[in-house]
């Protein structure tokens, strides 16, 4: 089987990370990602910001929304995203690790309504957030990326991330977009799809 969803998380530093990472990603990119970032409650610019990064359309989630291919999906602020099979939950439950939207509980309920067909990626950040949720889906089977903690601008974050699962696949955040399309490749090789 192959992938069918990324989700990634980011914290502090996480701006231009972001936007060298869909900068990176071919026009037609079909795989939907998920990225959840601490961000303010006032927070509304980063979907213009990104959109200005790359073709591939980019959307803040709504509750209930479908999950569709090729569309880049914001966690809009002071809500979790829960995925489930085909589409998004907001959630207003209380922060987690001092955050909504909560990477942990993104990345967990995408392990668990996707198993082994997720990508999770933690880019750079200043706490622990993402690091048990990225553990979840490396034991679902799903593949695990992490940025290199000596590029990232606050290396917190990965290296929480890596403490878990030091079996992730490390790379610079010039290189994450490249793994994340071998990722996708060799997954469509191996079940005949290309």
């Amino acid at each position: 089987m192959g992938y069918e969803l990324v989700v990634i998380g980011v914290s502090a530093g996480g701006l231009q990370a972001l936007c060298t990472l869909v900068d990176g990603l071919p026009d037609d990119f079909n795989l939907p990602m998920v990225i959840v970032q601490h961000r303010s409650k006032d927070s509304f610019a980063l979907c213009e910001v990104l959109q200005d990064c790359t073709r591939l359309p980019i959307r803040e989630i709504m509750d209930k929304e479908p999950i569709a291919p090729g569309t880049v999906y914001l966690a809009p602020p002071d809500y979790h995203v829960l995925v489930e099979r085909g589409f998004f939950s907001l959630s207003v439950d209380d922060p987690v690790r001092y955050s909504r939207p909560s990477i942990d509980v993104t990345f967990e309920s995408a392990a668990d309504a996707y198993g082994s067909q997720v990508i999770g990626v933690v880019l750079t950040g200043a706490n622990q957030d993402g690091a048990y949720g990225l553990r979840q889906i490396a034991k679902c089977g799903g593949a695990a990326v992490v940025q290199d903690p000596e590029t990232a601008e606050v290396a917190v974050m990965p290296r929480s991330a890596l403490q878990e699962v030091p079996t992730a696949q490390v790379a610079p955040i010039e290189e994450i977009a490249g793994v994340i399309l071998a990722l996708q490749g060799a997954a469509a090789s191996s079940t005949g799809r290309g």
